[in-house]
């Protein structure tokens, strides 16, 4: 009986003891293996996982395929998300809270005016510094929000809605007629475009905009009531009120006809009609906006044109100023002046030198002090490098281009001399 129950258990140890085949060496499971991978046992929803896998992995191969033929050439074009699409509104959501957050952080009037005293208490500040570094940081704050696609970079309507929205807090500007704050936006932002917008894109770089002289001119319409500043500073800061409603009074006046353009007949009245008639056609020849309307002879300057161009003329010893009027004197746009270029535009103020009544000028003595004045590198050909490293690049294109800015530079040691009479007294 014992016997037979050992004999049991060494059968039972001997059948354990084979090894049972892995599942993979299995004919069924890989035929069953196939045919799933195969895609023909798989239902519709399983179907169109697996091709979506296979598209998604086909894009991929694809992608990195591209990126090994470029190798380390960055993408230069990033195409902005659609309007109204998800990430668009994320990417505003993202925006408006990170620039809530940096808004939040700033001192509100009264927080600031507290740390003031308490740091005009304890220690030596300097209050411009301060108050300037906090102006700054609310200006960026305020530009980045009207920045719509958040490209860093202001439109000329943003640019007008920063404006718009800084003119009731200006002290010389809080007064200022409902009906003329459209216009007032325009003036005021087209000399921003002026000098941060050189290649005239549209667009001026916010960056540039902060650290341009430009609205450290507009901030000085903070500081004082306009009552207490005298005419001529009120004349000379292009932002105040005095200068905005100069420049239109000067553009209606100019615009004989009321077409809300001018013609290069009514802007030779410009300046009572010292500017040279060479000076006149090439203007509308650089600097005239394109696409207005009809052919060459039709074309007129509209008030956006004429705001670069009287902005030229008063800034023009800036580098900005002296860049466009060189397009100007640039006659044959080679990128330089000859001595025939110089003997053509001078010709016309040469002629009305002496329709004035003055003396007799010989061209070609004045040609010579030109070259002298700016000493270009080349002894031939003046270039617009040469003006901009001379430091007189201003005096020189105004005596080629305006009949009383030569008689200023022939004249000069008297006005000097006039200048420091009232200072001696």
């Amino acid at each position: 009986m014992y016997s037979g129950g050992s004999s049991d258990g060494e059968s039972h140890d001997a059948s354990s003891a084979r090894k049972i085949p892995p599942a993979s060496s299995m004919l069924w499971v890989r035929n069953l293996r196939r045919f799933i991978g195969s895609g023909a046992g798989l239902g519709s929803e399983a179907l169109m996982e697996l091709e979506t896998k296979r598209i998604l992995l086909d894009i991929f191969k694809e992608k990195q395929q591209k990126s090994a033929e470029a190798g380390t050439i960055p993408s230069f074009y990033k195409k902005k998300p659609e309007d109204g699409s998800i990430s668009h509104k994320v990417q505003r959501l993202a925006k408006y809270r990170f620039l809530k957050k940096q808004s939040d952080l700033l001192l509100n009037a009264d927080d600031l005016d507290a740390m003031w005293v308490c740091l005009r208490e304890n220690c030596v500040i300097d209050d411009a510094t301060g108050a300037e570094n906090v102006s700054l940081t609310q200006a960026r704050i305020d530009m980045s929000e009207l920045d719509e696609d958040s490209d860093g970079f202001l439109q000329h309507h943003e640019m007008e809605a920063y404006i718009r929205g800084l003119i009731p807090n200006l002290a010389q500007l809080r007064d200022m007629p409902t009906q003329f704050v459209q216009m007032y936006c325009r003036i005021a932002s087209q000399k921003f475009f002026f000098f941060c917008d050189p290649n005239r894109r549209g667009k001026a770089c916010i960056k540039k905009v902060l650290l341009s002289n430009c609205l450290q001119e507009l901030m000085e319409l903070h500081q004082e009531s306009e009552e207490e500043v005298t005419d001529t500073e009120q004349a000379e800061n292009w932002f105040s009120l005095t200068s905005a409603q100069r420049i239109c009074d000067v553009f209606l006046a100019l615009d004989k006809d009321m077409n809300g353009t001018l013609s290069k007949q009514e802007l030779r009245e410009y300046a009572d009609g010292t500017l040279t008639d060479i000076f006149i056609e090439r203007a509308f020849d650089e600097h005239l906006r394109r696409g207005k309307s009809g052919n060459a002879n039709a074309r007129e300057m509209d008030f956006e044109s004429f705001l670069d161009f009287v902005l030229a003329l008063e800034n023009k010893d800036s580098p900005e100023g002296i860049t466009y009027l060189f397009k100007c004197l640039d006659l044959n746009g080679r990128g330089f002046l000859t001595t025939a270029d110089i003997h053509t535009l001078f010709r016309d103020v040469h002629q009305k030198w002496i329709e004035g009544g003055n003396y007799e000028l010989c061209i070609e003595d004045v040609r010579d002090e030109i070259w002298d004045m700016v000493k270009p590198a080349d002894p031939l050909r003046i270039t617009l490098s040469d003006l901009l490293s001379c430091k007189q690049g201003g005096t020189v294109a105004s005596m080629l281009i305006d009949v009383r800015g030569f008689w200023a530079h022939d004249n000069r040691e008297n006005l000097l001399q006039e200048e420091e009479e009232p200072e001696e007294e």
